[in-house]
Parts: structure tokens; C-alpha cells; sequence
């Protein structure tokens, strides 16, 4: 039985990219949107809701994934209490570094390239987060 990653690459592949060839703008355009839909259908199957606003950028041998408009009603409550933020801040990290180990792979596959570093930024008081990731080579034109 495939995998839901399967399934989504088998879905919305627009763009095939062979190793080490670099993306033109069209093709870079195309696949940031391919992984805007992937993310937010992402999170909407593991967490029971979307992402309000998310943004993806791929630009030289860089992926940064930008998302808005996370939090449940109830952490945006706890996010107001004393020690709410860092409640909210500590649980919603699980979540991003098992987006990465969930997506990352399947980012490696569709850029032809190797992920060789990873930062996240979260800040529960915006209701935002972030997500870059530095690829071994250059990935547009």
C-alpha cells in the first residue's frame, strides 16, 4: 500500500527534476507551490488543521517553509497565560522536528539534492513558524 507521501508525489509532481539540474523560474515557481499545497494538506492530516497562511521559497540552495495561523483556540488562550508561551512554544517544536523528519526526505527527492543543514524558528506569541533548510548544491538558475 503506498504511502501518503507516495501518494501525494504521484499527485502533484508538475515538475520532474533530474539530479543536479537547476531550476528555472518557472519550474521553481511550480515546485514552491507544489510544496505549499503538500504542507498544508500536510498539517491538516496530522495535526486536524491547516495552516491559515504558508509561504515557500526556494532560492539558490536554499527551502525556507513559512506558516501563520497555527495555534488551536486553546494554545492561543494558553500563549496569553505567564508561562503559557513556553508551554506552547516546547509542544509545537515536537511538531516542527517531526515535520522535518516526515518531509525532509521527501524535499531531498523532489530537489535532487541532500539536506546537509536545518534550522526552525517558532514564536507561539505570532502564531508563526519557519523552516530553512540548505541543500549540498544550488538548486536554481
Amino acid at each position: 500500500m503506498p504511502s501518503e507521501v507516495n501518494k501525494q508525489e504521484q499527485s502533484c509532481s508538475v515538475v520532474n527534476i533530474s539530479s543536479h539540474k537547476k531550476l528555472n523560474e518557472r519550474e521553481r515557481k511550480q515546485l514552491q507551490h507544489e510544496f505549499k499545497i503538500y504542507m498544508e494538506q500536510y498539517f491538516k492530516r496530522t495535526l486536524g488543521k491547516g495552516v491559515d497562511y504558508t509561504k515557500v521559497v526556494i532560492w539558490d540552495d536554499m527551502l525556507v517553509v513559512r506558516g501563520e495561523g497555527f495555534l488551536t483556540e486553546p494554545e492561543k488562550f494558553i500563549v496569553q497565560t505567564p508561562s503559557g508561551n513556553e508551554v506552547v512554544r516546547a509542544a509545537r517544536m515536537q511538531v516542527v522536528k517531526q515535520h522535518a523528519i516526515d518531509n525532509v526526505p521527501y524535499f531531498e527527492k523532489r530537489l535532487g539534492a541532500t539536506a546537509i543543514h536545518s534550522s526552525y524558528c517558532m514564536e507561539p506569541e505570532n502564531d508563526f513558524w519557519m523552516h530553512a533548510i540548505v541543500f549540498d548544491r544550488s538548486l536554481t538558475e
